[in-house]
């Protein structure tokens, strides 16, 4: 997925980001990309101090805490994060000569990659905003038309300021704006051409959701009839396999491309791929290099990919696993401790990242958050909190190899500890 939000206007979060923005740069404590400081409030005043003081408090509370549920690299201070590439002697020979423009340990990362997707070929791009961009107007080329349909909620609408049609000269359709992914009828019944379909596996914004295989397959089937191309923008496909009990080359052959990222899951520094037909991917390098994509060096952001596809790739199923224990014994521990309403979304999750709503305003669900991680050390919900409505906020929470520590009871207790930090609380019992 891409690098920033799109709408200056949108509504803020308890910490002062807006809503709706994507979670990288902070927030895998959240999972996700490079929130702006919101454009709509003056940098000076007491109420964005406040929140910028608040954030700053999370951030230091979850590094600092012994028990988190992710501890995510990109928080990390610049030495910490240099001494992932200690493994890299393990992923590359290092004697090699460093990579100029795209050869060397940029194309073994982009071989890696071709077969881990079963596709011809792939391409290294610095993000994955610029992938995305790339190989969909080399496919409206293709297709001789500029539209593509995606949902309402995908990245490029959401979080890349009209990048499609400012930049790439595409023109961007909604097929639906509901929180679930596209469904066959409406592709099939879509009531003007377009020459390519995107689909968001998983769709992040509607709460990492995905649609069944079945569903999947008749999405591509029903694109298929129309005599479109299928693009996946899947950022985090990786960790889809459970749900989908297919392999990634499985998965990824629906589709006629597609886009990965290396730090979402993978914990590299940045960087994402794309791949698909050789022809399409050699055309995609040209247009990288007209984007500013070429870039001269890239072997640490490389080196911390091929480390992600060797440590983290593997685990991802069991965090995936672990994800579905934490949401059911945090929906049954805000449940006891008196919470009158709360919604874990999806209820199982479908990948190791989900939704969780709770009927109060983002900033005190944020200040209780992180007075909970400062005085316990235990960090249960890590990431920002969103306003969506009048004393209704949501905040996703994320399971890494941290989270795998915790059991039910850990996390029900956690959970307990939280809401007695909640305005309230005590006149709140269970019914």
């Amino acid at each position: 997925m891409g690098d920033t939000s799109e709408n200056g206007t949108a509504a803020q979060d308890g910490d002062g980001r807006r809503a709706g923005a994507d979670p990288g740069a902070e927030a895998e404590a959240g999972a996700g990309a490079d929130r702006e400081p919101a454009h709509g409030t003056a940098p000076g005043t007491d109420r964005e101090r406040s929140r910028r003081l608040l954030r700053e408090r999370r951030v230091a509370a979850c590094r600092s805490a012994p028990r988190v549920l992710a501890r995510l690299g990109f928080l990390d201070p610049l030495r910490e994060r240099l001494a992932l590439l200690d493994a890299a002697a393990g992923v590359y020979d290092l004697d090699e000569a460093a990579d100029r423009y795209g050869d060397g340990v940029v194309e073994a990362l982009e071989e890696r990659v071709a077969g881990l997707l079963g596709t011809e070929a792939a391409a290294f791009f610095p993000t994955g905003t610029m992938a995305q961009q790339v190989a969909l107007r080399c496919w409206a080329g293709r297709t001789g038309s500029p539209v593509v349909a995606l949902h309402g909620l995908s990245h490029p609408e959401v979080h890349e300021r009209n990048a499609f049609s400012l930049v790439g000269g595409l023109r961007p359709v909604r097929v639906t704006d509901e929180p679930r992914m596209p469904t066959a009828a409406e592709v099939q019944d879509f009531d003007e051409p377009f020459g390519a379909l995107m689909l968001e596996l998983p769709l992040r914004d509607a709460g990492f959701v995905l649609p069944t295989w079945e569903e999947l397959t008749e999405v591509v089937d029903a694109a298929r009839e129309r005599e479109v191309v299928v693009h996946f923008d899947g950022a985090r496909l990786w960790e889809c396999t459970v749900h989908f009990g297919r392999p990634l080359e499985e998965i990824a052959a629906l589709a006629d491309s597609v886009y990965v990222s290396f730090y979402k899951s993978l914990g590299g520094f940045g960087g994402a791929a794309l791949a698909g037909p050789a022809t399409l991917v050699d055309e995609a390098k040209a247009w990288r290099h007209r984007y500013g994509g070429n870039v001269f060096q890239q072997f640490p952001t490389v080196l911390s990919a091929l480390i992600g596809l060797e440590r983290e790739l593997p685990r991802l199923p069991e965090y995936v696993t672990h994800a579905r224990v934490v949401a059911a014994a945090l929906r049954e521990g805000l449940a006891e401790a008196g919470v009158p309403w709360a919604r874990v979304h999806p209820e199982v999750p479908h990948t190791h990242d989900f939704q969780v709503w709770l009927p109060y305003e983002a900033d005190v669900l944020a200040e209780a958050a992180v007075r909970a991680a400062e005085e316990t050390g235990t960090a249960l919900f890590a990431d920002r909190w969103d306003p969506k409505g009048p004393g209704l906020s949501l905040t996703e929470v994320h399971v890494r190899a941290a989270g795998l520590e915790w059991t039910a009871d850990d996390v029900r207790a956690a959970a307990a500890d939280f809401v007695r930090r909640l305005p309230g609380a005590g006149a709140r019992k269970p019914a």
